[in-house]
């Protein structure tokens, strides 16, 4: 249990001492209240991927004014949306859409009832309802009743042109009501000209997974074995808490021990690890290439992360001391074990490097993939190669790719996997600069996969964009590295968490 942890929310209160003592006596034990992926038979490779998380609770916001007709004067606006029956139709339009948009999201999502809007005291009410998001449909109506339907928090705002009746706020926004990059830091304005979409749901749509992953990524908890760190900037774990709210649960080393002498000791634990190893290397394209054992005690390991996990309420882990102190007690090295919570939708990262675990964890959630946490190399060429010995296999959310399972590299020890990734497989990249809360997106695909001397999971990447840029930048020697383009939402997302953010490559990959 995480008796022996420091938890600064105090969340396991007397509830942590009350299941210590069954935590130690039945490894892998599952709770009679435990959810699915909880349950005692805990790793089954065909289980669907997902990266858990709260759903996004989505406000549509239908703004109007019915005109009435005056003679010998211009009484009504621009806009198609002039009687009640239009109204209504445009309601439902909307909730149409949106439910399309949550149906083919792959994140979660509930869509709200579409409110109307018609006066300032309307606006004025939207204020309180409790959702996450507000998407604004500006049919027609004034400028000040646009000002107070938009919550403090901002809001996503859709205009149609051609995908319905024509909006007047297609014509009528502007700089008066939308900030740009032209307007002080300290502008009371509450959406940007980044926040308006004309037409295209599939531009609401990215937005919104950008927002989601905002969600999930404030305030998360994420378990850190042997405590947090700082790689090059030690005050990265008091940033993180700060700036992003993370929940940091430090899980000490003693507590493992335990745990590990334990589970090593029990046959019941051995035998279901041996199982799990069989049916592991019997997944196509899996090649063992080191002792057997390790990837049986890769497992034991396992077991007892996803019970630390479970028992802490948590779904990101990472592990400070991953060779000198886990080795002797595990009688193997983590780096399997890492890459098989990543390929079940665990954020799992080695070194508890606090300068990228932030970032490692906002990709994730934003991609709704497995993220690759790893070391760079000096750009050359408009190549980077990439490298670590926890790749997680299942990096596509579907598929698994490719392995050869080998020992660790620098202790040649344990087992470790050398994934092999598709060749021209797209792929974004996050380069933290240290904690100062900068971070650099980087796009490019992948060229090979070679084996240098160096961490097992390697590929030789190129660049899209100006590569050179990155020659200048003051680089921490971790990545965190995800299949697709998502440098659109991670740019959208980067204000509201507080990160400036800076793209070498541009959302086409060009």
């Amino acid at each position: 249990m995480c008796c022996n942890c420091v938890n600064r929310r105090e969340f396991l209160g007397v509830t942590a001492a009350l299941a210590a003592g069954a935590a130690l006596t039945a490894p892998f034990s599952a709770s009679a209240e435990a959810s699915p992926e909880w349950a005692e038979d805990m790793w089954d490779p065909d289980r669907p991927f997902s990266i858990a998380g709260k759903p996004l609770r989505i406000q549509p916001v239908l703004m109007y004014r019915l005109p009435k007709r005056r003679e010998m004067t211009s009484w009504k606006s621009w806009g198609g949306i002039r009687t009640e029956a239009a109204v209504a139709e445009e309601a439902g339009r909307i909730a149409n859409e949106l439910e399309g948009l949550a149906a083919r999201a792959g994140f979660a999502i509930e869509v709200l009832p579409v409110v109307s809007v018609t006066s300032m005291e309307d606006a004025a009410k939207t204020q309180s309802i409790s959702a996450d998001v507000s998407i604004i449909y500006p049919a027609t109506g004034s400028g000040e009743m646009l000002k107070a339907a938009i919550p403090e928090r901002g809001a996503i705002i859709f205009v149609r042109h051609q995908s319905g009746p024509v909006y007047y706020w297609y014509e009528a926004l502007s700089v008066q009501y939308l900030k740009t990059g032209k307007d002080a830091p300290e502008s009371n304005k509450r959406v940007s000209v980044h926040d308006v979409v004309v037409d295209d749901t599939e531009e609401v749509l990215w937005r919104l997974r950008a927002l989601y992953g905002v969600k999930n990524f404030i305030g998360a908890r994420i378990v850190a074995l042997g405590g947090p760190v700082g790689k090059y900037a030690s005050t990265a774990p008091a940033t993180s808490r700060d700036r992003f709210k993370l929940d940091i649960v430090e899980v000490s080393y003693s507590d493992l021990g335990k745990r590990i002498e334990r589970a090593l000791a029990d046959a019941r634990t051995a035998k279901r690890a041996e199982a799990w190893t069989d049916r592991y290397l019997a997944l196509p394209g899996t090649d063992l290439e080191t002792d057997r054992q390790f990837v049986v005690n890769a497992f034991v390991l396992y077991g007892i992360f996803k019970d630390i996990l479970r028992e802490c309420d948590a779904r990101a882990f990472t592990i400070k001391d991953c060779m000198s102190t886990i080795i002797p007690m595990a009688k193997t090295t983590a780096c399997l074990t890492l890459s098989l919570l990543n390929d079940e939708g665990f954020l799992a990262f080695c070194e508890s490097d606090f300068v990228v675990v932030p970032a490692g964890i906002l990709l994730g959630h934003i991609s709704g993939k497995p993220v690759f946490m790893h070391n760079s190399t000096f750009p050359h060429n408009g190549l980077v190669t990439c490298a670590h010995c926890t790749a997680p296999r299942r990096m596509s959310a579907e598929r698994y790719e490719p392995v050869r399972v080998l020992t660790h590299y620098e202790s040649e020890y344990g087992a470790a996997p050398k994934v092999e990734i598709p060749k021209g497989q797209e792929v974004t990249f996050i380069n933290p600069e240290y904690d100062t809360g900068r971070w650099v997106g980087i796009k490019g695909a992948v060229e090979s996969n070679p084996f240098l001397e160096i961490c097992r999971s390697q590929q030789d990447i190129r660049i899209f964009g100006d590569w050179k840029k990155l020659l200048n930048e003051v680089r921490d020697s971790h990545w965190m590295m995800v299949y697709g383009d998502y440098l659109r939402e991670i740019g959208y997302a980067a204000p509201r968490i507080g990160v400036v953010w800076e793209s070498i490559s541009d959302a086409q990959g060009t």
